[in-house]
């Protein structure tokens, strides 16, 4: 067989899908395994948005669309970023993106060369260093420390700048830690970027997925025109992960060459399923709440229970759906925890190394199941320790 290219050899996956399947085996021979390794919602699409999406395809929306996205949700999302960031971009900064990760990767594919480094949190979302790592750029990691409640510090960035220095990732609410970043501290980010001569890609996934704190963004600072980009999308707030929806809004020069990369690798974004995004924001916004409100539940439940766990030590996260427990205490690292955990108490969790260097010593539980099992994986691990 011939040789793979470079870029092929150096872009990975993520841990998630790996634990998922060792729990899948041990589920067939006849093991019971409470999951809380994949980062989905446990609820299902709302009603109104299913029904969007099922008269859409009644009503032919079946064909091809124009790359960037329907005029409709592009509109929608007009208001919805004036809406929830401040700030109305144009028209022709929006860009629709069948789920938010081909919105990562464009975005990086369209600013990254060789040689340049991009900057990032660590331990983070595993897409942007297998980007970085396709593109053949340096990963810088910025660490996110218990102690900063796992925030990334501006003057850690800050010290990290070089005149390689292309790109600065942000993710707030974040992933792994569930750590929401202040405004003050995002806004020394994009003072800095401005500074440097630096993008940002903001990646605000989670952005109606707070508990006591207000939504951010970096992008404010220059509105998404000269050298910032707001990725947002549907799946989280939504519950829509399978739907595979998400927008940019970034500067016009970028968003004309975000539109060469859909025509050339996936041509365009499901026409029904951009209908059932413009009722997702436009229509009834109650099921966010109630699910906020559940979810505020579960995270209460899920760090009381860790905290009473011999040798772990769990902050309450802030923002998202994910606790990420301090495990040191308990003698092992993270692999072997996640490992004891999982044959010793049929509970899936990730060690926090899956997100970068900076998760040892910590693993992460996503904490979208029900307060039934959430209780049950509580008593297992605390069982399986002794």
């Amino acid at each position: 067989m011939p040789e793979l290219s470079n870029g092929a050899k150096k872009i990975y996956g993520e841990a998630a899908f790996e634990v998922l399947a060792k729990a899948q085996e041990l589920e067939r021979k006849g093991k019971h395994i409470l999951h809380f390794e994949i980062g989905e919602p446990d609820m299902e699409t709302p009603k109104n948005i299913s029904e969007a999406g099922i008269i859409a395809i009644k009503n032919k929306k079946t064909h091809y669309t124009p790359s960037i996205g329907i005029l409709e949700l592009r509109k929608a999302v007009q208001d919805q970023v004036e809406k929830t960031r401040g700030f109305r971009p144009n028209l022709d900064q929006v860009v629709i993106t069948p789920g938010l990760k081909p919105g990562i990767f464009f975005s990086m594919l369209a600013v990254v060369n060789p040689g340049d480094e991009v900057i990032y949190q660590d331990p983070g979302y595993p897409t942007y260093g297998s980007v970085s790592s396709f593109l053949r750029a340096k990963g810088v990691m910025i660490p996110l420390l218990e102690e900063n409640e796992f925030r990334m510090n501006p003057d850690d960035i800050k010290k990290k700048i070089t005149s390689k220095t292309k790109l600065i990732i942000i993710n707030s609410p974040q992933n792994p830690t569930g750590s929401v970043m202040a405004k003050s501290e995002l806004d020394e980010i994009a003072m800095l970027a401005e500074e440097h001569d630096i993008f940002i890609v903001s990646d605000e996934i989670y952005s109606k997925m707070t508990y006591e704190c207000d939504h951010y963004t970096p992008t404010a600072r220059d509105e998404a025109r000269e050298r910032s980009v707001l990725l947002d999308g549907f799946s989280k707030y939504f519950a829509m992960t399978g739907w595979r929806l998400g927008f940019m809004v970034a500067p016009v020069k970028m968003a004309d060459k975000l539109q060469d990369f859909l025509v050339s690798a996936v041509s365009c974004t499901a026409d029904f399923t951009q209908w059932a995004g413009v009722e997702a924001l436009t229509g009834d916004q109650s099921f966010i709440a109630d699910m906020m409100k559940r979810f505020k539940e579960k995270r209460d439940r899920i760090v009381k229970g860790l905290n009473q766990i011999n040798g772990f030590k769990c902050l309450s996260p802030r923002g998202a759906f994910y606790a990420f427990p301090n495990i040191k205490k308990t003698g092992m690292n993270s692999q072997e925890c996640a490992d004891h955990i999982l044959y010793k108490a049929g509970v899936a969790a990730l060690p926090g190394t899956a997100f970068g260097p900076y998760g040892e010593g910590y693993l992460r539980f996503s904490y979208a199941n029900t307060l039934k099992n959430i209780d049950e994986a509580i008593e297992r691990i605390e069982k399986s320790f002794h």
